[in-house]
């Protein structure tokens, strides 16, 4: 008796399965998962090959560029990033806030004379409020009260002035220690520093040049307030995402 049941059962359960195998679906199909084809070894290296294209940026030096990547790869991690967490650990958090208070203060005198440079004048107004609040107030920038009372940092430099006026970005360039750049914003590095020194705002450049600690100690704060890590991606593609990046995120700075 149990065999007639279950060889029943199994007939039962065949017909339905032809039934659901023969009888279309809703929308008109029959088994539409069967129309599907996918590649079951897609995985994330393949997505980004893929994408490749639409990351094109133009590179005629890349063999170098990727050499300096690398070399900036490795210094950061042997040198740059240890000397970093040793500042953290032997310096307390208030210290290193006005060290970086003080440099972000000297930085915007160039951001200032980018902003007139570029007629941006509302720009250019708080800026200046912010360098008279933060010089006076704040002891020659080591406090930031202007950011408190809403003056906040502008961010402007000789690279986005000359894009301002529509001067193309040129060949893209990965400057040693520096980082990504490009051909015109490599020129603007060099316009800012020079205009810096120049201007030589409270004696500060005047006075690195006999104390290069200062310069050093300006590098290593800079680092320090960089969120950007080598190999934080966890891409083959590291590179040319990077490059990307900075290419649109300098456009979208250039069109503020």
């Amino acid at each position: 008796m149990a065999r007639k049941w279950t060889l029943s059962l199994a007939l039962l359960l065949a017909s339905v399965v032809a039934h659901a195998d023969t009888t279309p679906d809703a929308d008109g199909f029959t088994n539409p998962l069967e129309q599907l084809q996918f590649n079951p070894y897609l995985d994330q290296r393949e997505f980004e090959r893929s994408t490749l294209g639409a990351l094109h940026v133009y590179d005629p030096w890349e063999s170098w560029n990727r050499r300096v990547y690398h070399f900036n790869y490795r210094f950061d991690e042997w040198v740059f990033l240890p000397v970093v967490r040793g500042y953290r650990y032997v310096t307390p958090s208030l210290v290193r806030s006005g060290v970086s208070n003080f440099f972000g203060n000297l930085g915007d005198v160039p951001n200032l004379l980018n902003s007139l440079l570029q007629f941006k004048g509302k720009r250019s107004l708080q800026t200046t409020g912010r360098l008279l609040v933060n010089t006076t107030v704040g002891v020659a920038g080591l406090w930031d009260p202007a950011s408190r009372i809403g003056l906040l940092k502008q961010n402007e430099d000789f690279g986005q002035t000359l894009g301002f006026y529509g001067v193309p970005d040129g060949p893209y360039v990965m400057l040693p220690l520096l980082g990504p750049s490009n051909l015109r914003d490599t020129g603007g590095r060099v316009f800012d520093f020079v205009a810096e020194n120049q201007i030589n705002y409270l004696n500060v450049a005047e006075v690195s040049n006999d104390h290069p600690e200062i310069t050093l100690l300006r590098a290593i704060d800079t680092r320090n307030t960089t969120n950007f890590r080598y190999g934080q991606l966890n891409s083959p593609f590291e590179y040319e995402k990077v490059r990307y990046v900075y290419r649109e995120a300098r456009k979208l700075q250039i069109a503020e």
